[in-house]
């Protein structure tokens, strides 16, 4: 386990995100993109209020680690820090306004959100490359919802083996939803960047509880 301190971590504030956390129940800030007939990706900028003091909180809270993966034949430490938590856990739900936004998005999009995954990218090299969620094994259209806290950076969404890619800059308590057929069509990334403050991915997931 990784032992992470929040003053590790050095980020740009931004203005009023240390009240209360909260998050819009009714998803009324949420538009909707189809990127193909099946796919579609829903957005809402700065819909989880009081972000950072979320940030800080799951920072100080979470038991970090870093995995290792197989590259090139050689074990290599993942480029960011992970959690999890699912229904299946001991624990309680990890912050009230988790288990807020976990309900909203069991009610709006009909799936039965059990569990949550967190990457820390704690500065501009951490990073994911591209990929589609291991959902798409088990499921037909998995919808992946993920909140975004700390600094913006770049998420890309291209079709599955390359093209003409989306971008947003994901932080600050974004929203941002892949739906219908995104895990099997698509792919998406978080890319190295030369410089960043530390963003905090939630990733609520549906039907993964062990």
């Amino acid at each position: 386990m990784h032992q992470l301190a929040e003053s590790e971590l050095i980020w740009q504030q931004c203005l009023f995100a240390f009240e209360e956390p909260s998050i819009d129940g009714d998803l009324s800030t949420v538009t909707r993109t189809w990127i193909d007939e099946h796919s579609w990706i829903d957005y809402a900028p700065r819909w989880l209020h009081g972000a950072d003091r979320v940030f800080a909180e799951l920072i100080a809270l979470l038991p970090w680690s870093q995995r290792e993966v197989t590259m090139y034949d050689r074990r290599l430490p993942e480029p960011r820090l992970t959690a999890w938590w699912n229904t299946a856990s001991p624990e309680a739900e990890v912050l009230p306004v988790l288990a807020e936004a976990r309900a909203t998005f069991t009610r709006h999009y009909s799936r039965p959100f059990d569990s949550i995954g967190f990457n820390l990218y704690r500065d501009g090299h951490d990073s994911v490359a591209w990929h589609g969620d291991r959902e798409r094994f088990e499921l037909e259209d998995p919808t992946v919802v993920i909140v975004s806290t700390g600094q913006p950076r770049p998420f890309h969404v291209r079709p599955r083996g390359g093209g003409a890619s989306w971008s947003w800059q994901l932080g600050q308590g974004d929203l941002f939803v892949m739906g219908g057929s995104c895990q099997h069509d698509f792919e998406h990334c978080v890319p190295k960047v030369a410089a960043a403050g530390p963003r905090l991915s939630i990733m609520f997931r549906h039907n993964l509880a062990e």
